[in-house]
């Protein structure tokens, strides 16, 4: 899988092809692989509290809601919480349930003046297959990674 800095350069390659503003775009297995080998970096879940409960959790991830549920609002204290749980000079990874609303917060946190932000691509869920079915092609739970029914 690479060390530290040929994961992230690799991300941040990534990111430039599809013009990101803030550092990267990470794969799941990459974010997993930054989570064993850098004890700082942090990997912020911004799925809603429903879909952690019903879903699946990822163990160690930080927990803000980016939109609430029902009616996916958006979470007005999101700055405020991820302020106040991570530091801004922490290599910090978002992910959702594809890779969307994880976005939106990366570029949120990015324009915050955290340094080292990457959106994890795929999200928890993946993508759609065929059948309309995500858990199937990709993403953090198709890959075997680490996860917790609630």
């Amino acid at each position: 899988m690479g060390n530290i800095s040929a994961i992230l350069e690799k991300a941040e390659e990534r990111g430039k092809q599809i013009n990101l503003s803030y550092s990267g775009a990470l794969l799941p297995e990459e974010a997993n692989r930054i989570l064993q080998l850098a004890p700082g970096a942090k990997l912020i879940d911004v799925r809603s509290h429903a879909e952690l409960e019903f879903v699946g959790r990822i163990p160690n991830a930080v927990e803000i809601e980016w939109a609430t549920y029902p009616g996916m609002k958006v979470n007005p204290h999101f700055l405020a919480s991820l302020q106040q749980q991570v530091d801004k000079e922490a290599l910090v990874m978002f992910i959702c349930r594809s890779g969307t609303r994880s976005h939106f917060a990366a570029m949120v946190a990015e324009q915050a003046g955290y340094n080292e932000v990457y959106n994890v691509l795929e999200g928890f869920e993946g993508d759609k297959d065929l059948n309309e079915q995500r858990n199937k092609l990709n993403g953090w739970r198709a890959n075997g990674l680490s996860w917790k029914q609630s």
